[in-house]
């Protein structure tokens, strides 16, 4: 397996390590004696090194450049950057969850490897594996292993609950992340078992934690503020702190995908804090999501008007920044609004939250202003 990955990215050129979140930038011309050294079977180049030994205490002084490095072929796509739901399915039914029905469908491995190579070959280095519950799906492991093969640079998204399976800790091992991200949902088992509503849910969370820590897996913690955990926030970023993991909150519930408003009630309605203003994203022209039927879209809010990565190929994608344009347009009861510029919604989410009928405070920080 590769050593180090080096590739174009969004203008730049980057060397990464697998299973770490440091990297370095490149000029181009180094960048591409890099390529023509792997192409040749050259030793690695004398330049690359001291900073090489520094960064990640890696000694390539006897490495041939085929052998060291993964050289990503440039892209003319440009998307950088990919999260793909694996499957909806998950072994928990949490109450916030913002995926509504919990479908096992999904696509068959020849179909998934198809969907693997477009990415690649739309540009995309980072990769975000996530689901429903991502280690529950039996082809985990083939999309995880291909995936780090092609050379991408993974972060899995999971409830944790199968961390301590002696299978799926091996390949996280051997073909490490750059980050593990587990989402916290109570620092009791009261709290945990009650919001994702499964009797052990607790006891399987914290196994799983215990066996990524001690296989010193790159670890963060996000903590979900809930109605049923609000009064656990100070002990559930403790614990982040006990596993030396870096921890961040999500307050915020949004309806369902399908616009449904089952998820709404469980917001800590003493909790909304105040958000930024939303400025725009890249998503859609240099981001994307992919869901569990291979249906490639702006991001995991947005999913109108998508695309069938499979069937299409990458070059699909060309049409994909366009329909991110239209989607940011003001619509429905925003169409009117004097205040957009410090609004904290964008408009996908802005609609889901119409589509559910949410109570207007929820996603409209201006209610109690003139201008609408």
């Amino acid at each position: 397996m590769h050593d180090l990955i080096v590739a174009p990215f969004l203008g730049d050129h980057l060397v990464l390590r697998p299973g770490s979140a440091k990297g370095m930038k490149i000029p181009a011309h180094r960048y591409l004696e890099l390529q023509q050294a792997a192409t040749a079977d050259a030793e690695v180049p004398t330049w690359l090194h001291r900073p090489v030994k520094r960064q990640w205490g890696l000694d390539l002084s006897r490495s041939t450049a085929d052998a060291a490095l993964l050289v990503r072929d440039p892209s003319p796509h440009g998307h950088g950057r990919a999260s793909y739901e694996l499957n909806l399915g998950c072994n928990w039914a949490c109450k916030h969850c913002y995926l509504g029905l919990k479908e096992f469908a999904g696509l068959d491995w020849p179909e998934r490897e198809r969907l693997l190579y477009a990415l690649r070959d739309a540009g995309v280095v980072w990769l975000q594996v996530t689901g429903g519950e991502p280690t529950i799906d039996p082809l985990f492991a083939a999309v995880y292993s291909l995936a780090y093969d092609l050379g991408m640079m993974i972060e899995v998204l999971t409830n944790g609950s199968r961390l301590h399976n002696p299978l799926i800790l091996d390949l996280l091992m051997a073909r490490r992340p750059y980050r593990l991200t587990l989402s916290v949902y109570g620092a009791t088992e009261e709290s945990y078992d009650g919001l994702t509503q499964r009797r052990g849910a607790w006891k399987q969370f914290t196994r799983g934690l215990d066996a990524a820590y001690e296989a010193g897996l790159p670890l963060e913690l996000t903590v979900i503020v809930t109605e049923d955990n609000v009064h656990e926030v100070d002990a559930m970023h403790a614990l982040g702190e006990r596993y030396g993991a870096v921890t961040r909150e999500y307050s915020q519930m949004s309806p369902t995908i399908y616009g449904g408003a089952e998820s709404l009630p469980s917001q800590a309605t003493t909790y909304l804090g105040k958000r930024k203003p939303f400025t725009g994203c890249d998503a859609g022209h240099t981001s994307l999501h992919v869901d569990s039927h291979g249906m490639a879209s702006v991001c995991k809010v947005s999913r109108d008007n998508p695309i069938p990565l499979v069937t299409e190929g990458v070059a699909g994608l060309s049409r994909l920044g366009h329909i991110a344009d239209r989607a940011l347009g003001r619509q429905g009861g925003c169409a009117g609004c004097t205040l957009s510029e410090s609004c904290s919604t964008c408009m996908p989410l802005a609609a889901l939250y119409r589509k559910a009928k949410a109570p207007l405070s929820r996603y409209c920080q201006h209610t109690d202003r003139e201008g609408r």
